[in-house]
């Protein structure tokens, strides 16, 4: 079985069933599995064929939805793309994925068009209301060629299904390849470990560019015959009256995410009666705002820790309400089809409350990083995936993250690593030096802050070292605060000593 019999299978179950809620838009199951075999031929008809690459950069909405599944339908491996991204990340991410296909939200034309030309492999552009002569053709066009005869190519669970990017620390993207055996045994973890049912409504927040999103969220509710209620940006009013409108039973996202939908000054006007179930991960969610989140849906019967990686696809652990207060800043135990172990730096297991790096293994973990072995082979070392993040497991195998991977920086739910950031703050004629670390933000748990040191004579200010980082990065990956110092403490082998960094006031 692979991911796109999902879909075939629940549509012969439940074909008259809403499967998906878009704005004010409804969508049963036999009615997407029609858009999705038409896609599926028209994708064929332009010569896409099994291990093609298909990259994808839509809002969370129906197009994302039917791409992926017409893709995955004719063997193709899709690959998500950040919607916030600028032109040179866009561009790095469809080359070295060597995607040959684009879809992509007509917002974004602009930002396409001007990186066209430097995009090396991609033959076929697919727009969402693209008009008129052009590179793109549009998205209805090619839905209206493709016929409904059913899609035959043999497709593995061994086989290729997503091509998932994930920054690493020297702040390139890798590309983790997830097999369609990956996407279906951390289906069964997830839903075991959070003990999904059949027919939920389920609130999709999370940007489906994100392993937890696409695989936890939707993918879920696609095999269960459940409801993908899909929100296009996250805007707490517009959630509110989503939640009330469609009477959702199940909500997931970040800890800022949940922050933010409290604080709305307004959201006591919203009945929320109808949540029973949330879901958090990106960061462990506090107990006290557990606390306030009970309160907030009054009818909610469990919140949900769950902690993973894009290269296990993602869960690895869940920690279940009823244990919320016992084993409070845990991000529970191993998924049944999980091995999770603690090691030393030579990979030996460590007895239980001794810190060490949290390694995996699983039918659910990655076949390797796209193009780079030997980071496949670092990453993979001994049968086992090395998360890099340091954690400690106690007598009863519950798991206790205590710092994450290397110096990443988690803002809003999104992955950030300094050395990307780096990079393009070196890259300004002015700065001769520079680095970068997360600051405790109340609000989105952390933003980025930037210690500069500029040439002699430079006359930077901090608006221009912001602007810089806006022009070459997604805007949530600017710094927040920018510290001019003479220079960047090192250790003797040139080391940047974040940790002194870290404890610096915001005045100095």
């Amino acid at each position: 079985m692979n991911v796109s019999d999902l879909l075939k299978n629940t549509v012969t179950k439940f074909p008259k069933r809403n499967a998906l809620v878009y704005l004010n838009d409804h969508w049963t199951y036999e009615a997407l599995e029609e858009r999705v075999i038409r896609l599926a031929n028209g994708l064929a008809r332009k010569g896409t064929k099994k291990g093609d690459r298909v990259a994808v950069m839509f809002y969370n909405s129906n197009h994302f939805v039917e791409t992926y599944f017409a893709a995955l339908r004719i063997g193709a491996v899709v690959t998500p793309v950040n919607f916030r991204f600028v032109g040179p990340e866009i561009e790095y991410i469809i080359n070295d994925s060597g995607a040959s296909v684009f879809f992509y939200d007509g917002e974004f034309h602009d930002r396409i068009a001007a990186i066209q030309n430097g995009l090396k492999g991609a033959k076929v552009f697919v727009a969402t209301g693209a008009s008129g002569p052009g590179f793109a053709m549009d998205y209805e066009v090619l839905v209206a060629e493709g016929d409904t005869a059913e899609v035959h190519v043999a497709v593995e669970e061994g086989d290729p299904c997503q091509l998932m990017y994930t920054s690493g620390t020297t702040g390139r993207p890798k590309g983790a390849v997830i097999s369609h055996r990956a996407v279906m045994w951390n289906l069964v973890n997830t839903m075991l470990g959070r003990e999904d049912q059949e027919g939920e409504k389920a609130l999709v927040i999370g940007p489906l560019y994100h392993t937890a999103a696409l695989n936890n969220h939707l993918t879920i509710q696609i095999a269960l015959g459940g409801i993908s209620i899909l929100i296009r940006r996250f805007d707490p009013p517009h959630v509110l009256e989503t939640i009330q409108r469609e009477r959702a039973t199940t909500i997931s996202g970040s800890p800022a995410m949940y922050s933010l939908l409290m604080q709305y000054p307004e959201a006591q006007r919203y009945d929320r009666t109808s949540i029973t179930k949330c879901t958090a991960g990106s960061a462990i969610l506090p107990l006290e705002t557990k606390r306030q989140i009970e309160q907030f849906f009054p009818n909610v019967k469990g919140i949900y820790d769950v902690y993973g990686c894009t290269e296990a696809a993602p869960t690895l652990t869940i920690l279940r309400g009823e244990d919320s207060v016992r084993k409070e800043g845990s991000v529970g135990k191993a998924m049944p089809f999980v091995q999770v172990r603690i090691v030393d730096e030579s990979d030996h297991p460590l007895p239980p409350n001794q810190l060490g790096e949290l390694v995996a293994r699983g039918p659910n973990i990655m076949l390797g990083y796209h193009g780079q072995e030997a980071a496949t082979r670092e990453a993979l070392r001994g049968g086992w995936l090395h998360t890099g993040d340091v954690a400690r497991m106690d007598e009863e195998g519950y798991i206790y993250i205590v710092d994450r991977k290397k110096d990443m920086i988690i803002s809003g739910g999104e992955n950030i690593y300094p050395r990307e950031v780096e990079e393009v703050l070196l890259n300004h004629p002015s700065i001769v030096d520079a680095a970068v670390v997360g600051l405790a933000d109340p609000l989105w748990g952390e933003s980025v802050r930037a210690f500069v040191v500029i040439q002699k004579g430079g006359q930077l200010t901090e608006e221009m070292v912001v602007e810089h980082c806006r022009e070459h990065l997604a805007s949530y990956k600017k710094p927040k605060i920018v510290t001019f110092v003479e220079e960047i403490p090192r250790n003797p082998s040139g080391k940047i000593l974040k940790t002194a960094l870290r404890e610096r006031p915001v005045s100095q």
